[in-house]
This record gives C-alpha cells, sequence and structure tokens, in this order.
C-alpha cells in the first residue's frame, strides 16, 4: 500500500492545506516522504460532525458485529505485512524485531477486546425487579446498564506508534464501547499512521458502519489537537505523552462549556525499591537487571525505573558498583525523535550538573549525529533527594537515580514525597515481609502497579492489568489505559426505571436475548 499524505476523514480521503509535515528517521536526519499537510478547522468540524452523525448508529450495531470489526481491523493490520514495521522503522528508528513484537500487542489488544465485548460484563447489567407490594413504599423496576459516552479523540503516542497509537488501546477500547473515534496522529510517525488509518477505515467499510466511525487528522503544531477537544460532539479524551501536553488538553477540556474528561497518562519515574536482606542475597543481579530494564527501548518506555530507593550500607555500595559495571557494558541507541534525544541529553546533563547527585556508571557517549542516547545512572543521598523536588523530575531515556536512606523510616519518607507512579517495585526476600508491609500501604496510595522481585517495563495486555496511577502518572487514577478495564473511561451507566421490554436495551429485556451475566436482585446470574 502506497502512502498519500492523506487524512481519512470519514469515508474520504482528504488533502490538508497547511504546510506539510514530514517524519524524520532519526538515525540519519532523513526527510521522509511524502509530506503531510495539516488539517484545517473545517476539517475537524467535518471529522467531528461525521463522529456525531455515526454515534447513535454505531453504539447500537449487535455486540457481535462490533467484536467481528475489531477482529478485521486486527487481520487488516497483519496483512500489511511486512510495509508496516519496515515504515515505522524509518520514522522511529526502533529496531523490527521490537516492532513486528508490538505489532503482535496491537492485534492482540484490538483481539482482547472483541472478547469483552462478547463476554458482556463491561455492560454491568443490573436489575433489581419491580416490588409492587412492597412496604411502606414499592419498589419500581430498576434496570443498569453502562452506555458509550459519545465520540472520542485519541492521541498517537511517540514510544509506541503501533501499541499506543492509531490502532492502540485507546483506540480499541473506545471503539469496544461503542464510541466513534477520531485520531489526531503523531507527528512522528505519519505514514506508519496512514498505514493503521486506511487498515481501520476498509474495517469500517466492509462491516457497513456509519463512515464517521473513524477518522484520521494530521496537524503539526496543537491547534487541529485543541480544535478536536473542544470541539461540542467529543465527549472523551486519551492521551498518551508529556505532563505538559497533557495539561494543555485538559485544561482545554475543563474550558468548554460542558467539560469532559481526559484520560491522559503522562510522567512516572517507577520507583524500585531495594529492601535489606534482597539487596544482601542478590544486589548483584537485581542491578544487573535492573541495567537491563533501564536501558531497554533506549530507555523509552513508560515504565523505566527511574529512580531506585535502598538503605545505605555494603550490600548498597554493592549494588552500586555492580550497576556502574552493567551500564558500562551498554551502548548508545537512537531514540524516537530528534526532539526526544535533546530532552533526554538536557534532563541527564542537568543531574550530572547538581551539586547533591554523583554520578555512579556511564555507558558509550551520546551521539547526536544520530540521536543516539548513551545511559548513565547517577546516585544521591535521601536528605537531599527530599530537599530537592527537581531530582524528582523524569529524565525520559536510560538515566536512572540510586538513592540512598539512613534506615527504613527515610525509605518510608523518600516513598511518602513521591508524585503518584505507573508502578512501584519492592525487592523482597522473606526476612523482609514485615519491612514490606509496612511499606505497602504507601505504595497502594502512589501507584497503579505493585511489583515484587521483577521489573516494571514490560506491561501485559490482559483483564487484570491497570496501566495507570495517581496524577501526574496519570490525570485520573480511577482508570488505566491498558488491559480490559481500560473499556470503562468511555461508558457511563443508565438507569431505566419501568420502561416496557420494547424500550429497553437487548441487554436488559426480561427473556435476556444476549445471554449475558446479569445481577438480579443482586444475586449474579450466570449468562449462556
Amino acid at each position: 500500500m502506497s502512502l498519500t499524505g492523506n487524512m481519512l476523514i470519514g469515508a474520504q480521503t482528504v488533502r490538508g492545506e497547511g504546510r506539510p509535515l514530514h517524519a524524520i528517521n532519526p538515525a540519519t536526519g532523513e526527510k521522509l516522504e511524502p509530506g503531510f499537510p495539516a488539517g484545517t478547522a473545517a476539517d475537524v468540524n467535518r471529522a467531528a460532525e461525521l463522529a456525531q452523525a455515526a454515534f447513535d448508529v454505531y453504539r447500537n450495531v449487535p455486540l457481535e458485529t462490533r467484536a467481528q470489526f475489531l477482529e478485521t481491523i486486527a487481520q487488516n493490520i497483519l496483512d500489511l505485512g511486512d510495509a508496516l514495521p519496515e515504515r515505522a522503522h524509518l520514522e522511529t528508528g526502533l529496531p523490527l524485531a521490537r516492532l513486528q513484537g508490538e505489532r503482535g500487542r496491537t492485534v492482540g489488544q484490538l483481539r482482547l477486546f472483541a472478547r469483552v465485548i462478547r463476554d458482556g460484563y463491561f455492560l454491568d447489567a443490573t436489575i433489581d425487579p419491580a416490588l409492587p407490594e412492597r412496604q411502606p413504599l414499592p419498589r419500581a423496576d430498576l434496570r443498569l446498564a453502562n452506555v458509550p459516552m459519545g465520540p472520542v479523540v485519541v492521541f498517537g503516542a511517540s514510544n509506541f506508534p503501533l501499541a499506543f497509537s492509531v490502532a492502540g488501546g485507546d483506540t480499541a477500547s473506545a471503539l469496544a464501547a461503542g464510541c466513534p473515534v477520531i485520531v489526531k496522529a503523531h507527528n512522528a510517525h505519519p505514514g506508519t499512521s496512514e498505514l493503521v488509518g486506511r487498515a481501520i477505515q476498509a474495517a469500517v467499510a466492509k462491516h457497513g458502519l456509519p463512515e464517521g466511525t473513524f477518522s484520521l487528522m494530521f496537524g503539526s503544531g496543537n491547534e487541529i489537537g485543541t480544535a478536536l477537544v473542544a470541539h461540542p460532539a467529543i465527549q472523551a479524551v486519551g492521551f498518551t505523552g508529556s505532563r505538559r501536553g497533557g495539561l494543555a488538553l485538559l485544561a482545554t477540556a475543563n474550558a468548554r462549556d460542558v467539560p469532559i474528561p481526559v484520560y491522559a497518562e503522562m510522567s512516572s519515574i517507577n520507583p524500585v525499591f531495594l529492601l535489606p536482606a534482597a539487596l544482601e542475597a542478590r544486589g548483584d543481579a537485581i542491578a544487573r537487571g535492573f541495567v537491563d530494564s533501564l536501558t531497554m527501548g533506549v530507555g523509552q518506555f513508560c515504565t523505566n525505573p527511574g529512580l531506585v530507593i535502598g538503605i545505605e550500607g555494603p550490600a548498597l555500595d554493592r549494588f552500586r558498583d555492580a550497576a556502574a559495571k552493567a551500564v558500562a557494558d551498554k551502548g548508545a541507541a537512537t531514540m524516537l525523535t530528534p526532539g526526544i534525544f535533546s530532552a533526554y541529553e538536557e534532563g541527564s546533563q542537568a543531574l550530572a550538573k547538581h551539586g547533591d547527585v554523583k554520578e555512579i556508571g556511564r555507558g558509550a557517549a551520546s551521539n547526536p549525529a544520530c540521536n543516539a542516547a548513551g545511559p548513565v545512572v547517577f546516585s544521591a543521598q535521601a536528605d537531599r533527594f527530599l530537599a530537592s523536588r527537581e531530582l524528582e523530575a523524569e529524565v525520559f531515556g536510560p538515566a536512572s537515580l540510586v538513592v540512598a536512606c539512613k534506615d527504613l523510616a527515610q525509605v518510608k519518607a523518600v516513598a511518602e514525597h513521591l508524585e503518584g507512579q505507573l508502578t512501584a517495585t519492592l525487592f523482597v526476600d522473606d526476612a523482609d515481609i514485615a519491612q514490606a508491609r509496612e511499606l505497602l500501604p504507601v505504595l497502594e496510595r502512589k501507584a497503579g502497579r505493585i511489583l515484587a522481585n521483577g521489573y516494571p517495563t514490560g506491561v501485559e495486555v490482559s483483564h487484570a492489568m491497570v496501566h495507570g496511577g495517581p496524577f501526574p502518572a496519570t490525570s485520573n487514577g480511577a482508570t488505566t489505559s491498558v488491559g480490559a478495564t481500560a473499556i470503562r473511561r468511555f461508558l457511563r451507566p443508565v438507569c431505566y426505571q419501568d420502561l416496557p421490554d420494547a424500550l429497553l436495551p437487548e441487554g436488559l429485556k426480561r427473556e435476556n436475548p444476549l445471554g449475558l451475566p446479569r445481577l438480579v436482585d443482586g444475586t449474579l446470574q450466570a449468562g449462556k
């Protein structure tokens, strides 16, 4: 499939009128063709109006049709063959093997949500039958189900050109909920975005869905994104990116006449806590695994371990020495964009120049010619970390800070000091259980996922996964952007009181024609 540089607005291909955006190969600096001209205010309005017109039709298609639609998108993405990872490789510098794995994850997400749709649990079908004879007051017939919120805008992410972009988790969960989606493609990989967008557009046509079910737009500045979020047809936003970008969208959404939710994943340094017995017994191995996790994907994961906390002493000394030795063997590697590389260099150099920070190990030097970042590990004392808020700032890339504490009380103080996080990790042995139990309540308040004896990089797409956390990890700590529960961001409950059967949603009809699991008068009844 050849690239056109056109937007996809409903069933149409539309040429933008703004200055063309070109992807840049970060490894070579080459400007990639074709150019992708930005959309206009009229294009935004057209896409939003089509999505609004599609909403009541799309949300009422049979659940089986909706599930098959997601499965068709998945197959269409696979049918793109090598063209998809090869273009993504040119636009991001990510290795082909990594991109092939990410394609598998993207397809897996779509198929997971097809299962979620068929299972029907996401509807929360709940029935309190009428009790006309109840005293002193009768009870009406009450029936609850979740309904989709409306058209959703999704912003493609820089670090996952497939799994968190055009057909990524936000799009998959919103479409699964019954919401039309408009995607604002990320500027770094517009060609990849067009390829995937066409796979979705073809699936819309195959299943006879209204054309406004999906649109894809391009724009190099903030204008298109801001206009989409401000449009009255849009009812929710999915975003993965910087804190500044997420907060800007949140401000736009809150300034509307009718504010809407923004589900923004923004910033996390993912603390790793080394408890004493585990550190004493296997500190060297933990250090090697930590460096592998830190440098995976050039540190460009939302769950990158950017902070390590332990108690000062010989065991922590050995950990630092082992981490220094491990990082010295790591090379520099190309980052996703020149802008991300520049931000990494600025952040890591700020740590290196900080008076309370000591460099303990560094890999190969960064190479600006190919935007290749060199990994580095720093160390600081806990009292200085607690006094220097800038030491907690996320450095997006392969840099991490080891914080040395005097005792467990100071470890807890550091944990309490932290902002909200996507993850928190405990390295713990049996002798550490009491200390871990003391620390756990703090971590439950601070993070969306708590790990033991592992590394936070790598997010399983499953029913139990949470990829979210208290602010600023996300703008809404009650939600997740990965896993089956992500669908709930785009749903709201509606109660139907005394409606005749002919007017009830299929999932609430008295004979349960869909065979859904339902909570009836407080008792769960299995479906078909």
